[in-house]
């Protein structure tokens, strides 16, 4: 293998070998892989040692090519990004992760954060001889061109190279809208909740293609959605709605399984192909009442969990492309890859058309995984087409027992239901028959829509007999040419009988109005730099935001907060911010009777509100003590240990364990953040039984008892002359009306400290009450082993053992 200058006269793996005591180190020994690969493996490990950093490995001639990458990669062509060229690895090393002990080379913990394989673009071994390597990933984060190319010159101590995003490329995106480090900082080994049921991604109609955008298109398969959950090997098989299937798709499900995957979430369409091979709903509709699921193709186009891994948050374009490495190997026709279409979507769209196919599907191809309906999976019809309840049937003239037309309806938000019309073609003389008798058996007296909305002439059919109105049960899917002013369909044609939706859920569709990048959100003066000390930028707060969104909403949904906005960085005015200005997307505004005469409070209950709320300049979140829903029944206390004048940290670190050893002595079991300032929080979580005041008095009796009994440490009363030298324990935090930063909040304040849930075992080794920032919180929590809150949710501690405790001493 050629190799640079530094390298080439070292016996492989000696290097890395030579550094390393592997009596006191887990990592494996450095051994040459002899095995002949299909693919070649690539592997990025986060690494946080003396300061955190990348190590970037590509898979060549039985080692793993190494480099350690400072800043990790951007998927934005114009940053780059140094990359010091280091010893090669043995291949055992991919899988790595753990803590590397203080003392051996590289001390530090290691995670696995990305993982795939690669593909060089032309020969591999000169290109790392000449300096310029280009390659495709294909990772669970990484994907695309790239390139890496040698800058070092002749008696440099180091190997310094640049890593690159090749331009042009479908996944290059700017670092403003798209950050992959703090958006996917963990790692790809952990474990993810598996969930039993999972609720499908759902595209949004569109009348027209997006101008631009990288979009992945695909078929619009006419079937029925399908989800197949694998465990230990085992397939179940749920339609959209997460009704189990699988007793009617037996050899469907077995065809699932001999994919040879242990452990996955599958989505897909089942189809039913005719002579032209086009999908044909009705011999689905057929093949499934009949038991004939032989005939049944899936076709699969997406795959949100895999193994332990939890893939909603990774790209679309990634986890497809994973998806079809899985099904290469599959024996079965009747599974198959929904393969994406190379054409622009207009040429598409009229070729699907053409072909007699329903439309086409546009997904984002940076896209997360969204249970629910969203505006990154586009569809487009060739003509249109929906589903409707049917509310009523003529007979057929001269055949009693045959359907002459059905009367359709469909619900609005608000659960009524509305007349679409009807439709009197498009079946066969046996469905006819088949329709008419499951109809009567709904037959009932009256229609279940407005009366003005039946009356004679409104819809077209009402000539061939006498109606009958049923019960709205039954759905069918039809295609049409148009609505007509007054609500009805118009060219009706009969597709099939739906069995997968439940009839409330069905609506009039209405195409939304194509747009690029629906689902990001705008970042205005993303570059505004926010605090001078650091030279961190407005977009720095929204991606770190957006990267604990998951972590943080717990500690805000339901629970009314306020806002300390920084218009003009922290350095300028703040705001305090209670109450709606405006509509802010995502922001509940709450009921006005939970505070009588003031405005609406505001409630973050979404990531989407949080982003909205980050994107107007707020930099904390701070929240009430009680949620929405027992406004007056406070649900916790917290008591903030502010430091005065000339306090040392290792006292407020004391302090913080003498309150941890108090509350314990009263029954009550308490957790700790840092205050992402100058001190720390105590928090106290308890069943919301009693009223504010109570609260209050506990918490300021528990106060008067730290001061009394420890004066020279604590101090009850608030002012910087009561506390100097001393610390104060907040207790008017537990007030009604009063708030508190919340855990993972961001603070107003030169670095930008963030209040951090910790354990209890964390406080002696803790450095400051601002020791993480928004620049390295989010790298800190991947690297967490558990959270150290965990428990903190199942608390339902009460106050009553506490109050007789605290009574005599109080």
């Amino acid at each position: 293998m050629a190799r640079s200058p530094s390298l080439a006269a070292e016996r492989p793996l000696a290097r890395y070998n030579a550094k390393r005591d592997f009596s006191a180190t887990a990592e494996p020994q450095g051994e040459i892989s002899r095995r002949k690969p299909k693919t070649l493996a690539f592997v990025v490990q986060k690494h946080w040692a003396s300061h955190l950093h990348y190590d970037f490995r590509l898979e060549l001639d039985g080692v793993m090519v190494s480099w350690a990458v400072p800043k990790g990669p951007c998927f934005d062509p114009a940053v780059k990004r140094m990359a010091i060229h280091v010893e090669d690895h043995p291949l055992s090393y991919n899988t790595f992760e753990g803590t590397i002990a203080k003392g051996n080379y590289g001390a530090g913990t290691v995670i696995v954060w990305d993982r795939g394989t690669w593909e060089p673009v032309g020969d591999p071994r000169e290109g790392l001889a000449k300096g310029k390597l280009v390659f495709k990933l294909h990772g669970e984060k990484l994907a695309g061109l790239w390139e890496l190319v040698r800058i070092s010159k002749p008696g440099d101590k180091k190997d310094p190279w640049l890593l690159l995003k090749k331009r042009g490329d479908v996944w290059a995106r700017p670092i403003s809208s798209y950050d992959v480090l703090t958006a996917l900082p963990d790692s790809v080994l952990k474990k993810a909740r598996y969930p039993q049921q999972l609720v499908p991604q759902l595209a949004t109609l569109v009348a027209a293609p997006p101008a631009s955008g990288s979009w992945v298109i695909e078929n619009k398969w006419d079937g029925y959605r399908v989800l197949a959950r694998i465990v230990t090997g085992k397939a179940k098989l749920f339609t959209r709605n997460g009704n189990d299937w699988t007793h009617k798709l037996e050899s469907l499900a077995r065809d699932v399984e001999s994919l040879g995957i242990d452990k996955a979430w599958l989505d897909g369409e089942m189809v039913v192909m005719n002579e032209q091979g086009v999908p044909d709903f009705n011999r689905l509709q057929n093949a499934i009442d009949r038991e004939r699921s032989q005939d049944i193709v899936l076709f699969l186009f997406d795959m949100p969990y895999f193994g332990d891994r939890d893939l909603r948050e990774v790209p679309l374009r990634s986890r497809r492309t994973m998806l079809q490495e899985l099904l290469k190997e599959s024996t079965s026709n009747r599974i198959r890859f929904s393969e994406e279409l190379p054409s622009t979507p207009s040429q598409v769209l009229a070729a699907a058309c053409g072909l007699g196919l329903e439309g086409v599907m546009l997904k984002r191809a940076d896209s997360h995984y969204v249970s629910g309906r969203s505006d990154s999976w586009l569809k487009l019809k060739c003509q249109r087409r929906q589903e409707f309840v049917v509310i009523g049937f003529t007979d057929r003239t001269n055949a009693s027992r045959e359907i002459g037309s059905l009367v359709l309806g469909y619900y609005d938000d608000a659960g009524q239901l509305h007349s679409a019309g009807s439709v009197g073609t498009g079946w066969s003389s046996a469905q006819r028959s088949e329709l008419h008798e499951l109809l009567v058996k709904l037959e009932c007296k009256t229609a279940g829509v407005d009366a003005a909305e039946i009356k004679p002439g409104r819809w077209s059919n009402r000539e061939r007999g006498a109606e009958h109105w049923v019960r709205p049960r039954l759905l069918v899917e039809v295609v049409f040419g148009e609505w007509t002013p007054d609500g009805k369909i118009r060219h009706a044609s009969f597709r099939g009988v739906r069995k997968d939706k439940p009839a409330k859920a069905i609506r009039r569709e209405q195409p939304a109005a194509p747009t690029a990048h629906a689902t990001a959100m705008k970042i205005s003066h993303p570059d505004r730099v926010i605090d001078p000390s650091t030279g961190a930028t407005k977009i720095d707060l929204v991606h770190y935001y957006e990267s604990v969104a998951d972590r943080m909403l717990p500690h805000l949904r339901h629970r009314p907060v306020s806002f300390v906005r920084a218009p003009q960085g922290i350095g300028g005015q703040l705001f305090f911010q209670k109450h709606a200005e405006a509509k802010i997307d995502g922001v509940t505004e709450l009921d006005t009777a939970l505070w009588p005469g003031h405005d609406a409070l505001l409630a973050v209950d979404t990531a989407q509100g949080l982003m909205a709320a980050a994107q107007l300049n707020v930099v904390e979140f701070h929240t009430w003590n009680s949620t929405a829903k027992k406004i007056n029944e406070p649900d916790r206390i917290v008591f903030d240990l502010d430091p005065g004048e000339g306090v040392s940290w290792a006292r407020v670190r004391e302090a913080a364990q003498l309150m941890h050893v108090m509350l314990g002595e009263l029954g009550l079991k308490s957790w700790l953040k840092t205050s992402g300032g100058k001190g720390l929080h105590v928090v106290v979580p308890i069943a919301p039984k009693l009223g504010w005041d109570a609260v209050k008095d506990f918490s300021h009796a528990v106060v008067m008892h730290m001061a009394t009994t420890l004066p020279q440490h604590f101090v009850a009363k608030s002012g910087g002359s009561n506390r100097v030298g001393k610390i104060f324990i907040d207790y008017l935090r537990n007030g009604f009306g009063q708030t508190t930063a919340a855990a993972f909040s961001a603070r107003a304040r030169p670095g930008l400290g963030v209040s951090m849930p910790i354990s209890w075992d964390a406080l002696p080794a803790l450095k400051s009450g601002a020791q993480w920032t928004i620049a390295n919180a989010r790298d800190y929590l991947s690297f967490e082993k558990a959270d150290p809150w965990a428990d903190y949710w199942k608390s339902r501690q009460t106050l009553s053992k506490a109050l007789k405790k605290l009574k005599p001493a109080s």
